[in-house]
């Protein structure tokens, strides 16, 4: 097989080839095969149609599209490996010369990884975490967060006014709902809770532990923000589509749930799909050029998931989710534990 490879902008390679015509011309049968296998005609079994019959029924030009489709399939993964390409994506395929009995020709075109300059991550990550004050990290409940987190707690079930009971007129108030009294009764309603006191003491260590988790947030945002302005890479348009149909199928799903119609929603915000694409692009772009230094830093460092932790988690996630693919499971459990441990790596410089 000839190829020639040729790099494009962004990303891109071009792959240009053409498959021998002694070796094209070994698909046919099993083109037609495949081709006849799906094809009902009256007063032969399906799966059952003799060679001859077929010929008669199918147009060239469809076997030799099934040829080219099946030819394709089995080469391309070894183009790719010969050629040493780091393909990413589906592949668009342009079939440049069909004619039986010559070279099949085609051109493919795929993003690739792209090389990403990295720059001193352990020395950003150890700068943002020198620039947390002491203060910042001395984190305490105040009796007002106490106090305040009580009362949003009480004002949550109190019981809703109907307001078509209190038809009022203009200027008139809607009557405040009366809040539950805060006692031991009503805390041992809310959970595994002895007294008023035992609650006020969980309910201080969750908040610590939130105030906590908040912090981390803001650093490792802090550190990724960093790395990423710092990095310089040329990322493949693929993979900023592929982070915009996550945050649209997110988006819809999160609308969907409320009881609305994703189509009503977009009429009521006078935008289109489109629109939104435009708008998410450099969020997309964020997230897509996030996941590939977090890739390239796993690489330098050695960083792989804990195996007993993925097995878990996607024997948690096949148990509550009877359709998921155990794959995709799999390498979303990955990714997630393979990523907090690169955080727990910067936090640690």
């Amino acid at each position: 097989m000839k190829i020639t490879v040729k790099k494009l902008p962004k990303s891109e390679v071009e792959v240009e080839g053409e498959l021998e015509a002694d070796i094209f011309e070994t698909y046919f049968t099993k083109a037609l095969k495949r081709l006849g296998e799906n094809l009902e005609l009256d007063g032969f079994r399906k799966g059952k149609i003799p060679e001859n019959v077929l010929l008669s029924k199918i147009p060239e030009i469809t076997i030799l599209e099934e040829m080219a489709n099946l030819a394709l399939s089995e080469h391309y993964p070894k183009i790719i490996e010969g050629e040493k390409i780091d393909a990413i994506g589906r592949p668009e395929i342009a079939i440049t010369k069909l004619v039986r009995k010559n070279p099949l020709e085609f051109k493919i075109k795929t993003a690739i990884l792209p090389e990403i300059k990295l720059p001193d991550y352990k020395n950003i990550a150890k700068g943002v975490n020198q620039s947390i004050t002491e203060a910042e990290k001395n984190i305490t409940v105040t009796e007002k967060d106490l106090e305040d987190t009580i009362m949003d707690i009480r004002k949550s079930r109190a019981p809703k006014v109907n307001v078509t009971e209190h038809q009022h007129k203009e200027g008139e108030t809607h009557p405040e709902p009366e809040l539950p009294p805060f006692d031991d009764a009503f805390v041992q309603a809310l959970g595994p809770f002895k007294d008023i006191n035992d609650f006020k003491i969980k309910l201080k260590e969750n908040i610590k532990l939130e105030k906590e988790n908040q912090l981390k947030e803001k650093t490792r945002l802090k550190i990724i923000e960093k790395i990423i302005e710092e990095s310089t890479m040329d990322v493949p348009n693929i993979l900023v589509e592929a982070e915009l149909d996550k945050i649209l199928y997110r988006m819809e799903s999160d609308i969907t749930q409320m009881g609305l119609k994703f189509e009503d929603y977009l009429k009521h915000l006078n935008k289109t799909k489109e629109n939104l694409r435009s708008e998410f692009r450099i969020e997309a772009e964020k997230k897509a050029k996030l996941a590939l230094i977090l890739n390239e830093i796993a690489k330098a460092e050695k960083i792989v998931a804990d195996e007993e932790a993925v097995a878990k988690e996607v024997a948690h996630i096949l148990e509550h989710y009877k359709e998921a693919d155990p794959d995709r499971a799999r390498m979303h459990a990955e990714n997630v534990f393979t990523n907090e441990k690169i955080f727990q790596f910067l936090e640690s410089q």
